[in-house]
Order: structure tokens, then sequence, then C-alpha cells
């Protein structure tokens, strides 16, 4: 996954654990994509110890993915409604070939049975 992505999904789903300052700091470089030297210069801190943060976040953040694994269990859940989506589009392009209609059904169901029971 790529590295931006990531961060923006552990932030998304952890970043209120994150402390004030470490939010606002955490946003300027990964979401407004500032770099270390503007919000040094912003925060009248060093450019390492807006490093240090970004840095300390990082490791925050994917310690909460590696407990709690949300992005993970997330991004599973959004590959099978994107594959309960393509099975529907089948459907519908299929109508008349009922075979094919119930094997795309069955298919929806078991897919949307193993979201449920990991709920």
């Amino acid at each position: 996954m790529d590295k931006i992505l990531e961060q923006s999904l552990l932030y998304d789903f952890y970043g209120e654990l994150l402390t004030s300052h470490q939010k606002e700091i955490y946003e300027d470089f990964v979401l407004n994509d500032l770099s270390l030297g503007e919000i040094a210069q912003d925060r009248e801190i060093s450019r390492q110890g807006v490093y240090d943060i970004v840095k300390r976040c990082n490791r925050q953040l994917a310690g909460y993915e590696e407990k709690l694994r949300l992005v993970e269990k997330f991004l599973d859940t959004k590959k099978k409604v994107e594959e309960i989506h393509r099975q529907a589009q089948t459907i519908l392009s299929s109508r008349d070939d009922r075979s094919r209609v119930l094997d795309c059904v069955e298919k929806i169901e078991s897919i949307s049975n193993g979201i449920l029971e990991e709920m």
C-alpha cells in the first residue's frame, strides 16, 4: 500500500488517540504535505523536533493498528463489497441466463455471510 495512503488511513482510524499537538503536526506533514522545515518554522520548533513527533506518531498509529486491526478489517470488507458489486453487475447483465444469475446470488450470499460473521 502507498505510504501516504497508509498514513492517512491510520490517521483516519486512530488520529483521535494522539494529543492535539501531535495531531496538528501530523496533519500538516501527512495531509497538508508541508515540509519538516515549514512546520518547524510555523510552530517555532526545530526541524528535528518535528521529525521526532512525526516518527513517534507513525509508531503509535502502527501500534494501534497492530493491536486493533481496524484498517485491515476495513480494507478486507471493502474488497468484499467490491466483489458483491461485481456480482450484482453480472446479474444485471445476464438476467436471461438463470444458472449464471443463481451462481452470482450464491457468491453474494457467501461473501455477505462472511462479512456478517466477522462483525
